[in-house]
């Protein structure tokens, strides 16, 4: 397997910016496979911001639904770069889709990837339990994706006010 990287934290704690300079790191051009949906101005505004950040360096593939897919379609030489996991759950969810199901088909294609692959996921577990429903089943589903990929990748970040903390390292005798 290649190379995985699991970069989480809190909203605007530089995950994003952390997983482009790993990624860019491993190899240029660089590969994003963006999660994210334009439903609204705010949200278009918002990607525009990261693609303009980004610049030419990278390809993007728009991928709101089928992640191990576009996995197995990017791997190759490049490193790619998902931004964000948490995106990606909340995708699924709204269209009642089985993220459990989906989860496992991500976690059976990273292992066969050759290409290096950092992960950006949001932490969500550490504020107030959410007062309905469905952002309470979000916030748990969320948090058990992200065990499942932590487990699966050979390093995990944790961001702190633009501060990355290692939180486990990359195993000893593993290739990159």
């Amino acid at each position: 397997m290649g190379k995985s990287i699991l970069i989480t934290g809190g909203a605007r704690s530089g995950k994003s910016g952390l997983a482009e300079r790993l990624t860019l790191a491993l190899g240029r051009p660089a590969v994003y496979i963006a999660t994210a949906q334009a439903q609204d101005p705010e949200m278009a505004a918002r990607i525009a911001q990261h693609q303009a950040r980004r610049g030419a360096e990278w390809r993007t593939i728009a991928e709101p639904f089928e992640l191990a897919e576009a996995l197995a379609r990017s791997d190759g030489t490049a490193p790619r770069l998902v931004d964000c996991l948490t995106l990606w759950l909340s995708n699924l969810m709204l269209a009642e889709i089985d993220w459990q199901e989906r989860t496992e088909a991500l976690l059976a294609t990273l292992a066969r990837q050759h290409a290096p692959v950092i992960f950006v996921t949001n932490e969500v577990g550490a504020g107030i339990v959410p007062e309905n429903r469905l952002a309470r089943q979000f916030r748990d589903a969320a948090g058990l994706v992200n065990q499942r990929l932590a487990g699966a990748c050979d390093e995990v970040h944790l961001c702190v006010a633009g501060y990355p903390l290692q939180v486990k390292p990359r195993q000893a005798g593993r290739s990159l």
